[in-house]
């Protein structure tokens, strides 16, 4: 199960973004991950889960995932149609030479974190 070296990857970054700018505590960070990305959502939700409970900003921060839709372009017509409904064969032309658009990405979206208060806060 890789989602676990991927939560743990996430966390790290997480946790740099968050000491570079004076974050004490991350409620939520939301991944946008592609539908035919190698990751498996309820794995990750469950490994996060686990996680997150060993780190101190980001105990018990939600996971929120967006999906991005498999898109696939095909070179013979120039057309493109979603990438789980029909395969790498072109529904429009059954021409076998396409090509993923989107739809295998990973990516950190947003960080929703409280800052910390500094002294000039309770002036």
């Amino acid at each position: 199960m890789h989602e676990l070296s991927v939560v743990f990857s996430v966390i790290k970054t997480v946790e740099e973004t968050a000491s570079a700018h004076n974050v004490r505590k991350v409620n939520a960070v939301t991944i946008r991950l592609g539908e035919v990305s190698t990751v498996i959502p309820h794995y990750l939700t469950d490994c996060w889960n686990w996680a997150v409970r060993r780190t101190q900003v980001l105990q018990n921060a939600e996971l929120r995932i967006e999906t991005i839709p498999a898109v696939t372009y095909c070179r013979g017509c120039g057309d493109k149609y979603p990438t789980v409904t029909y395969g790498r064969i072109c529904p429009h032309c059954g021409s076998p030479d396409t090509f993923l658009l989107q739809g295998n990405e990973f990516l950190i979206h947003e960080i929703e974190a409280e800052e910390e208060e500094t002294e000039n806060d309770h002036e």
